[in-house]
């Protein structure tokens, strides 16, 4: 099978560092904020992950593509990563489910990327230096390295982004429960995956997903038994309307559940502040020891801030007492939060494991217990 031929491409790194390949997906040039994904599978369900929104992502597996694309494991309604970056993509997709080829699907929705890199010096480097701007050129877009330097340096930064708005609905809608409803949930768009309500429709819950800019009066008038805050892109600190509407939960002590962005608007609405981390952590192979049980669970990040709380003992917050449930068993990194006087709690992580492991499925169990409790 004849290959395409593919016209040169530069990545440039806000300290100066570039690396030259080849360009894999649409033409032309991109900003963002480079970071590294640690799957080795899955690559289609990051690609489409809104918390991905404004940033390039490095894949540290070398081969990517090779099972194609196909039309049921997107996790929203179109890619959202701003660049892609691979060092050795497949030519020809082999997989029974692929419809068409990554590139293709790249192209088609104007993701411009770059190949034949060396991805590992890459991830090394974002290691050491830390998750930094970056610009991917090709095409009419190449020019003099000092010239696309300014260029990637005139680029916003993650800090201060404001970004789940970009990628949220703008209207409410309700994925019905499966089989006998037995709870309703009103789940708080701030960049949720389609495998996330779907989890929860499995355990009976009828899931009306509404727009992050939603109000008190719209998330109580679907009458919800527990309350759902999503993952989402960009810097907590700058969602001051979600940290008041899940203040106004709390006062009301409905069961909460929060993942990703949601622990990070919980972990402000108790009063704790929140960073940004060197690199993140991304990719689905990262252990997180639940403190509750001690079990160890292999687990799905996408993220760049944490929260900032005690490690150990509860803390005072105006809400009762909260206590760091999950923590990163590679940096110590906060990952999950629990009130103890209320039926609140929340992960740094992705339970919803798409495209896996599935060890952290059980937390949509603990918030049905949650919501049974209140009930009863």
């Amino acid at each position: 099978m004849p290959t395409r031929k593919h016209s040169p491409a530069t990545l440039v790194l806000e300290d100066g560092r570039s690396f030259r390949g080849r360009a894999y997906g649409a033409v032309g040039e991109t900003f963002g904020e480079a970071v590294f994904s640690t799957g080795m599978t899955g690559y289609q369900e990051t690609l489409t992950d809104p918390s991905y929104r404004r940033q390039v992502v490095v894949m540290t597996a070398p081969h990517i593509g090779n099972t194609g694309v196909n039309d049921e494991d997107p996790e929203s309604r179109r890619i959202w990563v701003s660049g892609y970056v691979v060092r050795d993509p497949a030519r020809v997709p082999s997989n029974w489910r692929s419809v068409r080829p990554l590139d293709e699907e790249l192209r088609a929705q104007g993701v411009v990327g770059i190949s034949g890199i060396d991805t590992r010096a890459l991830t090394r480097h974002l290691r050491e230096r830390g998750a930094m701007r970056a610009g991917v050129f090709s095409g009419d877009s190449l020019a003099d390295e000092a010239t696309l330097l300014s260029r990637v340096r005139n680029a916003p930064p993650m800090q201060g982004a404001d970004l789940c708005g970009e990628v949220a609905t703008e209207k409410a809608y309700v994925v019905p429960a499966v089989g006998e409803k037995r709870f309703t949930v009103a789940a708080v768009d701030l960049g949720i995956k389609g495998m996330t309500p779907r989890l929860m429709a499995e355990r009976g819950i009828e899931v009306h997903v509404l727009p992050p800019s939603s109000t008190v009066e719209d998330l109580y008038s679907v009458r919800p038994d527990g309350v759902f805050f999503s993952n989402g892109p960009g810097d907590p600190a700058t969602a001051e309307h979600p940290v008041e509407l899940m203040r106004a939960v709390l006062e009301r002590k409905t069961p909460l559940f929060g993942i990703c962005f949601g622990n990070q608007i919980l972990g402000r609405a108790l009063g704790f502040g929140t960073f940004k981390l060197k690199y993140g952590h991304r990719g689905i192979n990262q252990p997180v020891q639940d403190r509750t049980t001690g079990k160890v669970e292999v687990t799905a990040h996408n993220h760049g801030f944490a929260v900032d709380a005690p490690l150990d003992g509860a803390s005072e917050t105006p809400y009762g007492r909260a206590e760091v449930s999950h923590v990163c068993l590679n940096d110590d990194v906060v990952e999950g939060l629990r009130l103890l006087d209320r039926p609140a709690f929340s992960v740094q992580y992705h339970p919803e494991a798409a495209a896996g492991p599935h060890d952290a499925a059980y937390l949509f169990d603990r918030f049905t217990s949650l919501m049974e409790g209140q009930r009863a």
